[in-house]
């Protein structure tokens, strides 16, 4: 098998892919994977899934996520489930309602009152009403997760020609059950997968154009402080996620009105997770119009500072770093992701949006169902 492109979607695939006996060949255009995959906060986020068919994928991605985790420690696999709060009676009562869905089970819901919350999460020290639990939610270290799969699928210990990652070779050429690279070498397998993410040129470029993809680019600001000086134990969300997640689509969530400017601006929601080193990644923003800013707006993260620094109920440590990235996301259509036959024997897969990294390991698992 040919996989093209080393983020998280390929380097799923790389693991499906030898759970099946597979050899493999792992292309990648940079020296390390560069894109969304490692820009993003390292959830496996069931909570926010909509009922049906993405809240399957999601379920058994987290299932997979534990079972590869167990064979790559270095992933930074946490169980740490997640909370949502509400510091608002509308936020209070979208969560209410949410968690007496028929699938809050399956999610593993639970609604907390104040005290609740701090009971799960001592360092929320802030003002709020209440919050929704969610069990199933986990965390990934996203700046280390591709390196520790890519040394468990070369110490596999499978019979047989194993596993070539090869960065610095860019993909130009597609042809059946082949690709070539940009040093003339050409790659041939039983299977050849495309994860190409948000590049939608190169050699998905043609494909796609060619075709009613319906994708698009998502742009979002983030940022990481210095390590906070307590255990945050769970990933924590505000209640502006509500408006940003399907599974929130409630009779309630038309009371609860506009975002603030700054956030209905940028689109921001209060996503907070701690790092294996203490820090906190705090985000995020969304920007669909391009061609996007190659720079970074100050005000967003002012916003998110604030509303983190609320719900702690104390100052967050210096920032030590933002960034910017671009995810691509299918829409205006009821697929999960883009999936589709370029050529005889090759597949492009791209477009789970903010779903990567939590449903990557299912996504690949579904390439190899009949």
């Amino acid at each position: 098998m040919v996989i093209v492109g080393g983020g998280v979607l390929g380097t799923m695939h790389a693991v499906m892919a030898r759970r099946r006996g597979f050899s493999v060949v792992h292309l990648e255009r940079e020296p390390e994977a560069r894109g969304a995959s490692v820009r993003n906060f390292g959830l496996v986020w069931v909570s926010g899934r909509r009922a049906g068919p993405e809240l399957a994928l999601a379920l058994r991605a987290r299932e997979l996520w534990e079972e590869i985790a167990a064979s790559a420690p270095g992933t930074g696999f946490r169980p740490a489930g997640s909370l949502t709060l509400a510091t608002r009676e509308a936020e209070l009562r979208v969560l209410g309602e949410a968690a007496e869905l028929p699938d809050a089970k399956q999610r593993d819901f639970g609604l907390l009152d104040p005290d609740g919350v701090r009971a799960v999460n001592p360092a929320l020290r802030g003002e709020f009403l209440g919050g929704l639990y969610c069990r199933a939610d986990a965390i990934v270290e996203p700046r280390v997760a591709l390196p520790a799969l890519r040394s468990m699928l070369a110490n596999t210990g499978l019979a047989g020609p194993g596993y070539e990652w090869l960065p610095g070779r860019e993909a130009v050429e597609v042809v059946a059950h082949g690709v070539r690279d940009q040093r003339g070498r050409w790659y041939r397998g039983d299977l050849v997968v495309l994860c190409t993410g948000a590049n939608f040129t190169g050699v998905a470029g043609p494909h796609l154009a060619a075709t009613a993809h319906h994708l698009r680019r998502v742009r979002l600001q983030m940022m990481q402080t210095a390590p906070f000086p307590e255990s945050l134990t769970t990933s924590v969300a505000d209640g502006d996620s509500l408006r940003y997640y399907p599974a929130y689509d409630v009779p309630s969530l038309a009371l609860l009105g506009p975002q603030t400017p700054v956030a209905a601006a940028s689109r921001a929601q209060l996503l907070l997770v701690q790092r294996a080193d203490g820090g906190l990644t705090i985000g995020d923003t969304h920007s669909y119009d391009e061609p996007f800013a190659f720079d970074v707006d100050e005000e967003p993260y002012d916003h998110l500072r604030a509303r983190a620094e609320a719900l702690l109920g104390r100052p967050l440590p210096r920032v030590l770093r933002r960034w910017a990235g671009v995810y691509s996301e299918v829409t205006g259509t009821s697929d999960l992701y883009h999936r589709s036959v370029v050529a005889p024997g090759v597949v492009l897969a791209t477009g789970p949006g903010g779903r990567g990294m939590t449903c990557s390991p299912a996504i690949a698992e579904e390439t190899f169902l009949p």
